[in-house]
Formats: structure tokens, sequence, C-alpha cells
């Protein structure tokens, strides 16, 4: 099913293309504009405004808590009628120490609150936790992406392989743009957006 975007597009492969164009774009921004509040960090609001600024070009939804109910293979992500009340628990977590931020990153996902695109912004949501809680942010180029999507599948079961593969990539290196930049390509990667790859001057190449 094609998504209803302002762009117009009816074919899927164009939308793709697209949509990792303008919302990478985007997230190179993100770094370089302070739009984030530092009292908002960890909060669903810190995470609806990176979705929006993400995807605010291409989709109506940006931001928006979604109106349908979504699964990923077999498994299904909160049901709408719970939707906010999960949201509402995820915002009163703790977040003071790793572990913490982990399991609050993996509710978040269970929760999965928009339409599309929630992978991408909710780990950009999660390195801004990390980094103001701990001072650490997760190189994500050094986590495989099979290894990821596994241990994410497996998290709402068992949240000790999430744990590991993301504490074994954290960097200290918070305000380093290359890790940021790799980051979002690595991000996109996991999610099957691969065709644009940003260079150290915040261009976007087509692979």
């Amino acid at each position: 099913m094609i998504l209803e975007n302002k762009l117009g597009i009816t074919d899927y492969a164009e939308l793709a293309r697209q949509e990792e164009k303008i919302s990478k774009n985007k997230a190179i921004q993100l770094f370089e504009n302070n739009i984030i509040k530092d009292r908002e960090i960890g909060s669903f609001k810190c995470l609806a405004k990176i979705h929006q600024f993400l995807f605010e070009d291409i989709y109506f939804f940006a931001g928006k808590i979604r109106d349908v109910n979504i699964a990923k293979g077999n498994f299904r992500f909160a049901p709408l009628m719970y939707l906010e009340q999960s949201l509402n628990y995820i915002d009163n977590m703790p977040q003071s120490n790793f572990d913490e931020i982990i399991e609050k990153y993996v509710e978040m996902n269970i929760a999965h609150p928009f339409r599309e695109g929630n992978g991408r912004a909710t780990r950009i949501w999660l390195d801004l936790i990390l980094k103001k809680e701990i001072k650490m942010v997760v190189d994500w180029g050094k986590i495989d992406k099979n290894d990821y999507l596994l241990a994410m599948e497996r998290s709402p079961i068992k949240d000790i392989e999430i744990k590991v593969l993301i504490k074994e990539a954290l960097t200290d290196k918070i305000n380093d743009r290359e890790v940021y930049i790799k980051g979002i390509d690595a991000s996109y990667y996991y999610e099957g957006y691969s065709i644009y790859k940003i260079s150290e001057d915040g261009i976007l190449d087509s692979r």
C-alpha cells in the first residue's frame, strides 16, 4: 500500500527514494539546529518533534499519533485503544542510567506511535537521551543490521541482547558530526533505505 503523501507520488519505489533523500537532509538539519529543548528530552513530545521535523515535507501525519493498528511480521505493536496510555507510561519511565534508558527505548519501540518512520526517529530520540543523561551516544555504524533487528524483535521478552549491542557501540563523541552522519546512514540502512549516502560535508550522494 502506498502511503498518502504530500508529493503526490503513487509509485512505491519512487516514494521510498524521495523519503530517504528528503528526510536524510532534514536529519542533517536536525543536528545543526537546536530544535529540541533539553527539558523535553526523553518525552513523547520530544519524539513527536523529531518525527515531524524529519517527515513534515512528505507525510500529512508527521509528528501525529497513528490512527490505525500496525504490525511487523508476526508482532503487533501497541493496540490503538491503549496507545495514549502507553505513551503516558513511557513519559514517566526513569532514564537516569543506561539500563533505564534502553528499557524506555524498548517500550517506545513497542508503542510504535507513528504510521511510518518510527525506527529512524526513535533512534535519534534515544541518542538525545543517552547524550543528556550519561554523556554518550551510539555509534550505529558498529552495530550489524541483522543483529540489531533480531535483538529488537526479541526485546519485548528479553532486552539483554539489545542492551549488549548498544553498550558495546557507545562513544563519548557526543558532538561529533561524523559519528552522527554515519549513524543516520546506518539507521536508514536498518530500514532498507540505502540509495543515498551522506558525505562529510553533509551532501547526499546516490550510491
